[in-house]
């Protein structure tokens, strides 16, 4: 019997899966406890348009993680930070202080996606990765100026 699955079930498959099982666990379990629906044709086609979609709205989110990536690695900013008389940036430059600034400039980024490797303390050029999409990262240089 094919059944749609509505939850992950432990080897069977994930959520909106179609599976073919046996009619007696089909009924006695996964049906039962809601785990699955029977596979009709009108089900069928629902998740594959529904699979369908999904393809389309991650081919298009990768799209402009694309776009937005190379925007980021042209575009390089600047800021603006209180340092000592030897150019030492008091405390140091955050991933969250990055973020404010690129919300400024019109970039919506997240500051757990931009990654430091090592703490700006000092004015200077630099360069940070910030990852826009799962496999999309990009580098952008940051100019700490001081004020």
């Amino acid at each position: 019997m094919k059944v749609l699955l509505t939850a992950d079930v432990k080897g069977q498959g994930k959520k909106g899966d179609i599976v073919d099982v046996s009619d007696g666990y089909a009924r006695n379990f996964l049906i039962r406890g809601n785990l699955a629906v029977p596979a009709t044709t009108d089900i069928v086609n629902t998740a594959r348009l529904k699979d369908e979609a999904d393809a389309h709205r991650r081919k298009v989110e990768k799209e402009e993680a694309q776009a937005l990536a190379k925007k980021l690695r042209e575009f390089t900013l600047e800021m603006k930070v209180k340092v000592s008389e030897t150019g030492k940036v008091f405390g140091s430059v955050t991933n969250a202080q990055i973020a404010d600034e690129l919300q400024k400039q019109g970039f919506s980024i997240d500051k757990k996606k931009i990654i430091i490797t090592d703490p700006i303390k000092n004015t200077g050029n630099y360069v940070v990765d910030i990852k826009v999409y799962p496999e999309i990262s990009a580098k952008m240089k940051v100019v700490i100026k001081g004020m």
